[in-house]
């Protein structure tokens, strides 16, 4: 879980009626393409179970329109982490706090932990591209949850942090995977065990990020972006996304068959024969 907490603006989001706006999250959809914004610029979007909660609401209320999904943060910060209040022998209110987390048993720990992670998994799905555009801190929980998403665009003062073993903790958030997928082993290990700063030139030259433009130009960029992905036909972007995301557990034998399939569907469906 996470960390510190340490204001460049919005994205994409003019005056659009929210489908959902509680406990630190807003989620606006613009026909294709949804925003889900960090709504707590005070506190630097610090997170919580409850805004763990409405992000997994947020995957769950997505019209089948949307092609497209924006995270991003209010204020100078992403989101700078764990809300420092879990670490409180108290923890939340109506929460239980880590201490009492602790004194379950190993299934309800699990099971919360298994909650929390929700959150951070459905911007993954086959039949989305998700991007997170990042600005300032992005540390801890808010790290993994910048690493939740497909893409990565980033501003000029962005500093990642993985924060958590500094805590006496692990990155339990569903951000190991991607992370060593993108920078590899033994950075990730690096960047994990040591809790330092990874800034804006050396995220786009390991491939943490896609691309890194002055903070006044990430909502134009992200913007730039999404279009580019909505041109492209839907069904194809959904194939090609599909056996990307499979290629780590295939060999490249598997992989070649599941090409094979997925341009036949594509085939037949260009020529009207799909099912």
């Amino acid at each position: 879980m996470a960390s510190p907490e340490h204001d460049t603006d919005p994205v994409i989001d003019p005056v659009l009626e929210p489908v959902l706006d509680k406990d630190g999250v807003r989620l606006t959809v613009d026909d294709a393409i949804a925003t889900v914004t960090l709504t707590n610029p005070a506190k630097r979007n610090a997170q919580s179970p409850a805004l763990w909660r409405a992000l997994t609401e947020a995957g769950r209320l997505l019209p089948g329109s949307v092609r497209v999904v924006v995270l991003r943060g209010e204020g100078k910060s992403f989101s700078a982490g764990l809300d420092r209040q879990a670490f409180t022998p108290e923890g939340f209110d109506g929460e239980p706090s880590f201490i009492d987390l602790a004194r379950g048993s190993d299934a309800e720990l699990d099971a919360t932990i298994a909650e929390y992670q929700e959150a951070f998994t459905w911007w993954r799905r086959s039949d989305l591209v998700s991007i997170a555009a990042v600005q300032g801190h992005a540390i801890g929980a808010g790290f993994q949850l910048a690493l939740a998403c497909d893409l990565r665009v980033v501003a000029d003062d962005v500093r990642f942090a993985m924060r958590e073993t500094s805590l006496g903790l692990v990155p339990d958030l569903t951000g190991t995977h991607p992370l060593v997928g993108l920078v590899g082993y033994a950075r990730a290990l690096e960047i994990c065990v040591t809790g330092r700063f990874v800034a804006a030139e050396e995220s786009v030259q390991t491939g943490l990020a896609n691309l890194a433009v002055p903070a006044d130009q990430l909502d134009g960029a992200v913007r730039d972006l999404a279009s580019a992905i909505l041109a492209a036909p839907r069904d194809a972007v959904i194939e090609t996304k599909a056996l990307l995301q499979g290629v780590q557990g295939r060999s490249l034998e598997e992989q070649r068959t599941a090409e094979r399939a997925a341009q036949a569907r594509r085939l037949r469906d260009l020529a009207g024969l799909g099912d």
